[in-house]
């Protein structure tokens, strides 16, 4: 029997990018991604400018998404949105132009949590044709979150390890600006990181029970450090730029493994995949792939362009939402704050 045609078109608003997709199925027909320059001077994200340059590049980025996908309002047979977490101004921008558009078209909405579309981002149509079978851990790692996540279905997923306070992209960014760089650091600590020498440093690896992570600890350690040694050098950060960067990273990276080794032990799941942001580092991806060689796990990792925030996993997630017949109504509301269950 031939699979049924389902048409969703995907908007995401839960921080600085405007984004819209549209997905046939698993296939990602167009992804049209708006980012904000203009919180580079802030050295951060400035929520209500935010939120005002959603309002400017909604409609644009919807319509270039339709252009782009050859297909017509009407042809969408859901549109699905973030719903939450993130930035409750910018949230509401995207979830009440949804909110609109079904109404007007009569088509069915679709609430997303955002965490467990960037897991889902996993089941896009991708070349090598490599999807996690059920169940497997996910590693979702973002400037607000980091998560190991048992995923047992479409619908179970569970968060058996978390952050108890800053997020390991946070901790990236803080520590680039502490270095002067601009904002967002961590790819640019990625990008220098390639070129130094790793073990030149050693920076503390806070101790968590359990599955948890901690990152804040390392983020006041860099801070000291830097400090005591411009102190005596005011060239020292730039002297040492990149082997500051590829130390830093290193010690993030060991933070997350560890306790990403142990979840495997404990759970007995060789299925692992990484989602989130801070999944398009390269340090990080290529030291998942290189535990598929020696640890024999079986590694899956997103395309470059939906590791980011991005409405192409919104849609996807959309889509088994619809499959499973799991819509919402026009009452719904964002909001910042959200469980994954």
């Amino acid at each position: 029997m031939a699979q049924t045609k389902t048409y969703i078109l995907g908007i995401e608003s839960s921080c600085d990018d405007t984004s819209a997709a549209v997905s046939l199925n698993t296939q990602i027909l167009s992804n049209v991604i708006a980012t904000q320059k203009i919180h580079e001077q802030y050295g951060g994200i400035v929520p209500e400018l935010a939120s005002r340059a959603h309002l400017q590049n909604i409609i644009p980025v919807v319509a270039e998404a339709m252009k782009l996908a050859g297909v017509t309002l009407q042809d969408l047979d859901a549109i699905a949105f973030t719903k939450g977490p993130g930035l409750l101004g910018s949230l509401i921008v995207g979830t009440s132009f949804a909110k609109a558009l079904s109404l007007s078209l009569n088509k069915p909405l679709i609430d997303v949590h955002h965490m467990k579309a960037h897991v889902m981002a996993l089941f896009i149509d991708n070349e090598a044709n490599r999807k996690p079978n059920f169940p497997f851990l996910c590693l979702t790692v973002s400037g607000g979150h980091t998560q190991i996540v048992k995923v047992s279905s479409f619908q179970k997923m569970e968060v058996i390890g978390s952050t108890i306070d800053d997020a390991a992209g946070e901790a990236f960014d803080k520590c680039g600006k502490i270095m002067g760089l601009s904002y967002p650091g961590g790819p640019l600590i990625d990008k220098l990181a390639q070129i130094g020498n790793p073990s030149r440093f050693q920076f503390a690896k806070p101790k968590v029970d359990g599955l948890n992570y901690s990152f804040s600890g390392l983020k006041t350690s860099f801070l000291y450090f830097i400090q005591a040694e411009t102190k005596k050098n005011k060239e020292f950060v730039q002297e040492n730029l990149t082997d500051l960067c590829a130390s830093l990273q290193q010690t993030i990276l060991d933070i997350l493994f560890i306790k990403l080794e142990k979840a495997v032990q404990q759970e007995g799941i060789n299925e692992i995949a990484i989602a989130g942001g801070v999944s398009a580092n390269l340090g990080l991806r290529d030291r998942l792939n290189s535990y598929e060689k020696t640890k024999g796990w079986k590694v899956y990792i997103p395309e470059f362009q939906f590791c980011t925030d991005n409405a192409g996993m919104i849609a996807v997630a959309g889509y088994y939402h619809y499959l499973a017949s799991e819509f919402t109504d026009l009452s719904v509301y964002s909001e910042s704050r959200i469980s994954l269950f």
